[in-house]
């Protein structure tokens, strides 16, 4: 990392250094909140959590190679130096903040409430066939997974990619007070976190803050075929860069074949010109991230050669969109998280596949007081677009089921008991809810 020395560190954050002053001056070379991951030269966080209590393991952190701990209470005779804050959680945010401010690069803030990672690995996938880009981990994405992201930024980046993810009003101020983009890139304002947001004007509103702290001479990269997105005219004073489908946008898509596990191919359409690519990518929705990827390649100066073989070096993470093909079917491993939003799209996209196509389906949360109907109409919608097979998971889900006319389970080890007898040989199966659904027990069962 960039040097970045004790001095400078309890400066940003307004805390108490204890410690030999002579060390004031010594620079850091990583930032970590697990004692497991200390190496030599580490500022360790000390954080309360719920079960674990940082501070009982600063000695063991500084036995370690740590240089620093930042904490809310010091050890009694701390063998080294400590940063004495009120809230070593809003210590960071200030740390992080301070440390970006190190790097006149390129920062490019995704947000959104579906496609917020795809986009971020996308971005990353097209950024770095020009620069040494930076990109958050898996979904480090809140107010403690963004400044380690930032903090975690190599002294040599020349780009990074911060996927910036809320669930509440005011969250995306603090995150974008901390990372300050350059570049900011919305997908969708669907039906997330509707019991803090309110509605989907609410939804937009707060993802919208990113817009007010973004650096000076920022960008705005917008979904024009979203309907709230659309009706964005100006940000500062410019307007925004649109992509989507439709031929309205700046960067729109033709010629759209989604070819199964074979990959979505398509014409990218910018500037008079038409890029033909294939995304090594089950989802059709994956054009839409390679257009907003584009539209940010194209912003920082990336040839034509090089948007094409970044689309289609992009890579899926983790529970998104995977396939799996276990046991004589085909496993569309994609349950990290749901909105009826995110899960519409990915019934769009098990219906590309051969066989019978079946969904299991569980609770979506924090969808507010039309949490019900929204199940409802998910499972409507599944029925309409010729889903084979239902099979609904959870309390919520059961109006899921209702609205597909299909079957409902209350738990994951009830469906167990049937799953055997409902998924056949040669069907291709979705699986998808909310992660605290724990739906991943469901695709080790299914891959057994």
């Amino acid at each position: 990392m960039k040097k970045f020395t004790l001095r400078e560190i309890a400066a940003a954050c307004s805390g108490k250094y204890i410690g030999d002053e002579a060390l004031l001056d010594t620079a850091i070379t990583s930032v970590e909140r697990d004692s497991r991951e200390i190496k030599g030269g580490s500022l360790f966080l000390a954080i309360k959590g719920g079960r674990v209590d940082g501070h009982d393991f600063i000695e063991k952190c500084f036995d370690s190679g740590a240089v620093c701990a930042i904490c809310e209470a010091v050890p009694e005779n701390p063998s080294k130096p400590c940063i004495l804050v009120p809230s070593t959680l809003d210590a960071v945010k200030k740390i992080g903040r301070a440390y970006r401010e190190k790097f006149d690069i390129p920062i490019v803030g995704v947000s959104g409430s579906v496609g917020k990672t795809s986009t971020k690995e996308m971005l990353y996938a097209v950024l770095s066939q020009k620069y040494r880009t930076h990109k958050t981990q898996g979904n480090l994405n809140n107010e403690l997974g963004v400044p380690l992201t930032l903090l975690q930024m190599p002294e040599d980046a020349q780009a990074a990619v911060i996927e910036m993810g809320i669930s509440g009003f005011g969250e995306m101020t603090r995150l974008a007070e901390m990372a300050q983009p350059t570049v900011c890139v919305l997908t969708i304002i669907g039906c997330c976190h509707l019991e803090n947001l309110g509605d989907r004007d609410g939804v937009l509103r707060a993802k919208t803050e990113m817009f007010i702290h973004a650096r000076d001479g920022a960008a705005f990269i917008l979904n024009g075929d979203d309907d709230k997105l659309s009706t964005v005219e100006s940000v500062q004073g410019r307007r925004p860069i649109f992509f989507g489908l439709d031929r309205k946008n700046d960067c729109f898509a033709e010629n759209i074949k989604n070819n199964g596990e074979g990959g979505v191919s398509c014409t990218l359409c910018f500037d008079g010109k038409r890029l033909d690519v294939t995304i090594p990518a089950i989802g059709s929705y994956m054009v839409s991230n390679a257009l907003a990827a584009v539209a940010v390649g194209r912003l920082l100066g990336l040839s034509d050669e090089q948007l094409k073989n970044g689309v289609e070096a992009y890579k899926t993470v983790g529970s998104r969109a995977n396939v799996i093909n276990a046991n004589g079917i085909r496993i569309i491993d994609d349950c990290y998280n749901a909105n009826p939003t995110s899960v519409k799209a990915s019934l769009d996209t098990l219906m590309n596949f051969g066989g019978r196509k079946v969904a299991v389906l569980g609770d979506m949360k924090e969808l507010g007081s039309n949490e019900l109907s929204l199940h409802f109409d998910t499972g409507a919608y599944a029925k309409e677009i010729g889903v084979d097979s239902v099979i609904a998971v959870g309390p919520l889900a059961k109006e899921l089921a209702r609205g597909a006319d299909g079957e409902w389970f209350e738990s994951i080890d009830a469906l167990k008991e049937k799953l055997g007898s409902l998924v056949k040989e040669g069907d291709t199966v979705l699986v998808k809810a909310s992660h605290s659904m724990q739906f991943e027990k469901i695709v080790e069962f299914l891959k057994k």
